[in-house]
């Protein structure tokens, strides 16, 4: 969905950073691309990308955990069972400034209670906006072209867009973003 966006957003002429872990897809051109593998490279990009964003659109959370421990060296194999120890990763959204110029955009891969956890994310990781989506089945989400959204905004104001493909969510994610930003600039000049 991020490459998707990325490439809705170069065609309306946006200037796009796009921040990707290791994946098969091919950057849009256009875009100025960032890799990185671990989520603490992820926090530490995104710190410095909004230093010159007009809205950031990420995920809520790339990771819940991380293990607390790499090794250098393989693990060798054990004849007996062990245990991997994980901690929380940070997190990016909640970690932004609360007092900000641009709009913070969040995307929510729920497997239940869509909606409730959704608008819980959505104030408690102070966003503009939350995309959610529905990740349970095989047909939308992840692995697949299409998808089927819904928009939760923070004046309580929801949009769903039914299964359809990425690119066309993709392109109406985009046009929602401009007007929610032409939006808070109209507030900001008063």
């Amino acid at each position: 969905m991020g490459y998707a966006i990325a490439e809705a957003a170069l065609a309306k002429k946006h200037e796009v950073t796009l921040i990707s872990g290791p994946t098969g897809m091919v950057p849009p051109r256009g875009a100025k691309n960032v890799s990185i593998i671990t989520s603490d490279e992820l926090y530490a990009a995104v710190h410095r990308a909004i230093r010159e964003c007009d809205a950031l659109v990420m995920c809520a959370a790339v990771a819940d955990y991380k293990p607390a421990a790499i090794s250098a060296r393989k693990m060798k194999k054990r004849k007996t069972a062990f245990a991997l120890k994980l901690i929380p990763t940070r997190d990016i959204l909640v970690s932004l400034p609360k007092r900000r110029r641009y709009l913070v955009v969040g995307f929510a891969a729920e497997t239940h209670g869509l909606m409730q956890n959704a608008q819980k994310k959505l104030r408690a990781k102070n966003c503009d906006a939350i995309v959610a989506n529905d990740v349970s089945g095989s047909e939308t989400g992840m692995e697949s072209d299409e998808n089927e959204v819904t928009i939760f905004f923070r004046n309580g104001e929801s949009k769903k867009i039914s299964r359809t493909s990425k690119k066309i969510i993709a392109r109406e994610l985009v046009k929602i973003i401009a007007k929610m930003f032409e939006k808070s600039l109209t507030k900001k000049s008063w």
